[in-house]
């Protein structure tokens, strides 16, 4: 039943990310599906990317003021903010990944967890 629960506040965590990202207008939003992968790091990736590193911080700043008002939570960890190429927020559960393109394009985490449940957000 924990577990149940578990996944359950993941997905609406899921939604509430993809919220933040739709708000800053994120490009190519896609949610990989990861509990059916065995000694997967987390249920969810999150991943989008911005046209500059401006729009890249504010997709991540959208997505950590979102989830904070919706259910107080902050990032567990977060990093990337000094450059703005790759910044990940880390909710446990749900990994958020906020790229620009080509670092997006060379680290091909879609590709890397091809495994995964793929879920496209439409723009």
């Amino acid at each position: 039943m924990i577990e149940q629960k578990e996944t359950l506040e993941s997905t609406k965590l899921v939604d509430i990310v993809i919220a933040g990202m739709q708000e800053k207008k994120a490009l190519n939003i896609v949610d990989l599906d990861l509990k059916s992968i065995k000694n997967a790091v987390c249920e969810h990736f999150i991943i989008c990317h911005g046209t500059s590193n401006t729009h890249i911080s504010a997709i991540a700043d959208a997505v950590e003021e979102f989830v904070k008002k919706a259910t107080g939570q902050n990032a567990w960890h977060k990093e990337g903010y000094l450059n703005a190429e790759w910044i990940l927020l880390d909710y446990v559960d749900v990994v958020v990944h906020v790229f620009n393109d080509q670092t997006r394009r060379f680290y091909n985490l879609e590709g890397l967890w091809a495994d995964s449940k793929v879920r496209r957000i439409e723009e």
